[in-house]
């Protein structure tokens, strides 16, 4: 079978693929989101030679700015968060192609000039008609923002242009709300131009996944309910909401989290194998996964959430979450979230998936550890392996990108001893090139209009339908537990596991 992978050049494989003419417009250029990601991305993906000489970003936003400004907001943002060295003749020639548009959302005369904008870049630049819209922008604005560019003709296309729209996460707060954002995407632009950026599936470790699992004949066989005792999922975070008051009090760490990030690194793990990397053959196990999971019966024992309360953090004493600015003391917004789910199939049918998240934790860390069932018969003394534990597969997504293998070894020496030990993999010492950030591996994707690593809607709204009866059952259990700022969470999070006989694995 031949995997053909949609990022590489189809006459060679091992040369990326560049994008052909094309512009972006951003709406939402003065949030963190453009300026950390989308703007650095933008210029690296230039710095290493993937965007066409005549690519054209036009700023939207409700500023009175000229182009210059605008270039010099781009400028500031290259300069402090692009990965890869600035170099002044690749400015200049991305530069050339900055426009700013100001305006509100609603306002009928500003997208006019942006339709006039995208019109004069495809006689000037060479664009070829063809233009991403990307909303860096609220969800509560997604509806005005696609009605206006339906509105004045700028989602229309003739011939083999095309026009596609870029959304950010939340992708709606619950199942009924996502299926509205959907409808109001799906009245504008088709399904396959319809882009959902969930920033995870473009790491490298997340695709790695893919490639350790079906390159290699050593797991498969072993990648199942015979061999597989449970199956970890953590996402951690060391900090807590910072600034983000506003958009985090009622949205909570799983909705924020788990809803997206966690289980589609679940489907990854527990999909079977595609008969390609393309979008569609991945979309359908990723969709088989998400419908045949189902949450255990007693929610009370097997979920988990909490608030984190003052303590102390990388050497600093912080304050809990009630304390933070912007948050009223009675809030029940979980900023901890663990969730046990099962995937009913032949593959994984008893083994269970904890899923976990949090802020203010140990350390920051994501991770995906496959825990393997003890050996059934040990022909050694109970003294020689009271140290050993379970194999385990350890995928670490971040920050230390790279496996980990945990098996057993005997100590040095004459006595029969068996201990852990591990077997390491890190993608800093195995390869000299540097890992593209996500954002620039999912932007060129989109100008590319090859969707492998976008959750399409019928994605997010399984995993709605699997989440939605935990947030229902929380609501109705008043303020989540407290937990100390740098433990691991509150104890009933260790009780959900304690409760199968297992323990949280220790990042």
């Amino acid at each position: 079978m031949t995997h053909v992978n949609p990022l590489r050049d189809p006459q060679d494989r091992r040369l990326p693929r560049i994008a052909g003419p094309c512009g972006m417009v951003l709406f939402g250029v003065t949030g963190d989101l453009s300026r950390k990601k989308v703007m650095p991305a933008i210029y690296d993906l230039a710095n290493r030679g993937l965007l066409p000489p005549g690519f054209s970003l036009v700023g939207f936003a409700r500023r009175d700015w000229a182009d210059q400004d605008f270039a010099q907001i781009v400028h500031d943002a290259v300069k402090e968060h692009a990965r890869t060295p600035f170099r002044e003749e690749v400015w200049n020639q991305l530069s050339e192609g900055f426009r700013f548009v100001p305006g509100n959302f609603d306002d009928d005369d500003a997208f006019e000039q942006l339709r006039r904008t995208v019109e004069e870049l495809d006689q000037l630049r060479g664009t070829g008609g063809n233009m991403a819209f990307y909303l860096a922008i609220p969800p509560s604005f997604f509806g005005t923002v696609v009605g206006q560019l339906k509105k004045h003709g700028l989602a229309d296309r003739a011939g083999d242009q095309w026009r596609r729209v870029v959304v950010e996460k939340p992708f709606g707060h619950d199942l009924e709300s996502a299926r509205e954002l959907n409808d109001v995407l799906a009245d504008v632009f088709p399904s396959g131009s319809i882009f959902r950026i969930d920033h995870y599936l473009g790491k490298e470790t997340v695709q790695n996944i893919l490639a350790m699992r079906f390159a290699n004949n050593m797991f498969e066989p072993i990648w199942n309910a015979n061999y597989v005792d449970h199956v970890q999922i953590t996402m951690a975070e060391d900090i807590g909401i910072g600034g983000r008051a506003g958009y985090y009090d009622g949205i909570g760490a799983a909705r924020d989290v788990i809803q997206n990030h966690l289980l589609q690194l679940m489907a990854l793990v527990a999909m079977e194998e595609p008969i390609a990397f393309d979008a569609e053959s991945l979309r359908i196990e990723k969709l088989k996964v998400l419908a045949s999971a189902q949450l255990p019966p007693r929610l009370d024992t097997t979920t988990a959430r909490g608030q984190y309360a003052p303590g102390w953090a990388g050497g600093e004493k912080v304050t809990g979450f009630l304390d933070e600015e912007g948050i009223e003391k009675t809030s029940t917004t979980e900023t901890f979230a663990a969730i046990t789910v099962h995937v009913e199939t032949r593959r994984w049918a008893g083994v269970p998936f904890y899923l976990r998240t949090g802020k203010r934790l140990g350390r920051r860390v994501t991770e995906v550890a496959v825990v393997f069932k003890k050996a059934p018969h040990l022909p050694f003394s109970q003294t020689a392996t009271e140290d050993l534990t379970q194999n385990a597969l350890v995928i670490r997504v971040q920050p230390d990108e790279g496996m980990t293998m945990r098996f057993g070894s005997k100590v040095p020496g004459t006595a029969m001893e068996i201990r852990d030990v591990n077997m390491d993999f890190a993608y800093g010492g195995s390869f000299t090139e540097a890992s593209a950030e996500a954002y620039e591996r999912l932007i060129l994707d989109v100008l590319l209009g090859d969707p492998p690593l976008f959750p399409r809607h019928e994605e997010v709204e399984l995993s709605w339908r699997l989440l939605d009866p935990v947030i229902d059952h929380w609501a109705k259990k008043g303020r989540p537990d407290a937990y100390d700022s740098g433990t691991w969470g509150p104890p009933s999070a260790d009780k959900m596991l304690a409760r199968d006989g297992r323990t949280w694995r220790r990042p």
